[in-house]
């Protein structure tokens, strides 16, 4: 029953992931820069900070009693995760929500999941039993999902010509959009790094007396803090380097409704990662990496359906709509496996036995 509740927490997760960018398409005059500072500095910034104090028990105590090097790793992969944000946000700007996302996460996926059990020496768990087995059964299905979607992002981007789709992609370029896809995918797994980086300050959360759903939330704050300076420092410079800094005050656009997007675009944000460092308790603790294969699903899943609800499926064929729909079928069967794999395996073993 555990391991539904954190599947469905994952779900919250993944749905907020997949739709933080629609706010955003509604920002009128501002600069990229501009929406992607105000949206960072609620999603990074702020946010964490007031979610630590409303759910985490004695917090200068964690941070007293945690060795400064173990909120450096942290803040280092946050850092580093914050690059692959940043080029998360240019892959859709360039490709548009439904490719820009499953090319980026499926690397993000691959990376983010495989290599935490790897390196702590945990990898034997994934041979060793019929729990382990069927999450990496479930792992290498998503993937393979995830590889369909590519494909049918791939035959939309043949069947249509340029004139369609930079009516629907204002900024649409194939080539930059898969480059800087490929750089986000393998950056932005460093968030699932910066998680296994801080497991020691999650533990140290707890037994201070903070409930088991939020320990987590310190070590994303020290993470969303580290993506705040990537993407806070390069938006600032975009900013004075395209004169958009007048964004900001500009009298002439509707900055009430600017502002407003632009922060629930960023609370939108925040929340994929609440939810998801509150479904990782219900995964089980030998298993926790494959928290991220169902989060990364979730949200490859939503920002799909979003594609298809703004249109960036129109005109599509037949045959690339099927491959796509069998993708995002796949993908979901394997959430389902990773989530249940427990449930699966005992059911299997009772069968064959």
């Amino acid at each position: 029953m555990g391991s539904i509740l954190g599947v469905v927490l994952h779900a919250i997760g993944g749905f907020a992931a997949g739709s933080f960018y629609i706010p955003v398409k509604k920002i009128q005059g501002w600069k990229w820069e501009s929406a992607w500072f105000i949206l960072g500095s609620t999603a990074w910034l702020l946010t964490p900070v007031i979610m630590v104090f409303l759910t985490v028990r004695n917090p200068f105590a964690v941070i007293e009693n945690t060795p400064s090097v173990a909120f450096g790793y942290v803040y280092l992969f946050g850092l580093l995760w914050g690059i692959g944000g940043l080029t998360f946000g240019l892959s859709m700007r360039y490709l548009g929500i439904s490719l820009g996302m499953t090319v980026a996460l499926g690397l993000c996926t691959a990376f983010g999941t495989l290599i935490p059990p790897f390196f702590n020496g945990k990898s034997s768990i994934l041979f060793n039993s019929g729990q382990g087995l069927t999450t990496l059964f479930g792992i290498l299905l998503c993937l393979i999902g995830i590889g369909v979607v590519g494909y049918a992002g791939m035959l939309k981007e043949k069947e249509r010509n340029a004139e369609k789709k930079s009516s629907i992609i204002e900024e649409f370029d194939f080539k930059k959009g898969i480059m800087v896809a490929f750089i986000s995918g393998i950056l932005s797994a460093c968030f699932a790094f910066g998680l296994e980086a801080g497991k020691d300050i999650s533990a140290l959360t707890s037994s201070l007396g903070t409930q088991e759903l939020f320990k987590n939330n310190m070590v994303l704050m020290y993470i969303l803090w580290g993506g705040m300076t990537t993407n806070g420092l390069y938006s600032l410079y975009l900013n004075f380097r395209h004169r958009s800094y007048g964004n900001y005050s500009d009298k002439k656009l509707p900055l009430k409704w600017n502002y407003f997007w632009a922060m629930l675009g960023g609370l939108t944000w925040y929340l994929q990662f609440f939810f998801y460092g509150m479904g990782t308790t219900f995964i089980g603790h030998e298993f926790e990496f494959a928290s991220w294969s169902i989060h990364m699903s979730f949200i490859i899943l939503f920002s799909n359906l979003w594609g298809i609800y703004f249109h960036e499926w129109k005109g599509i064929s037949r045959k690339t709509a099927s491959i796509l729909m069998m993708g995002l079928l796949i993908v979901f069967v394997s959430i389902l496996m990773i989530g249940m794999a427990t449930n699966i395996s005992e059911f299997l073993t009772h069968l064959l036995s």
